[in-house]
Parts: structure tokens; sequence; C-alpha cells
């Protein structure tokens, strides 16, 4: 559950957008798992991903490696940083 709306975070003037924002646990869990599935497929895996692209409602999602994510409407953006913290 994102407590910050999209029209928020699209109103910003910088064009930077603010990930921030207060996640449900269990979207990061969920983005957690995936990272971890990914990168245990893929030992090898040099780039970071910048964070998980998660639908809100079945938790499938998919990692991000480049700029800027393009959200569907029921998607939110998991920053690696978020995914990371309790990696360890």
């Amino acid at each position: 559950m994102v407590y910050v709306s999209q029209k928020q975070a699209h109103s910003r003037t910088d064009d930077s957008l603010d990930f921030t924002a207060l996640l449900d646990p269990a979207l990061i869990r969920s983005a957690r798992q995936i990272y971890t599935t990914y990168y245990e497929v893929h030992p090898g895996l040099t780039q970071r991903p910048i964070g998980v692209a998660i639908n809100r409602f079945t938790h499938r999602g998919k990692l991000i490696f480049g700029g800027k994510p393009v959200l569907l409407p029921q998607e939110c953006f998991v920053p690696f940083s978020q995914i990371e913290s309790e990696l360890y």
C-alpha cells in the first residue's frame, strides 16, 4: 500500500521521483524475495538493480536496472535501498 499518491509524486517540477514513500511491508518482503530469487539463479550478476517494480495486488514484479521506472497504475516501485536494508 502506497501512502503517497502517484499524482503527488508526479507533481514535482525537478523531474526526480521521491521513492521514500511508505510501502506496505508485505510488498518489501515480496520485492526482497524477487531479488533473492533472481540473484540465486544469476549468481554472476554484476550490475546492481535500482529496485523492483511490483504489482500491489499480485506481488509479482521485475527488477529494474536502468533509469526511471515506468509503472502501470497497479504497480509501485521498491528502491533497492529498502530491499537491501534487511538483506544482510
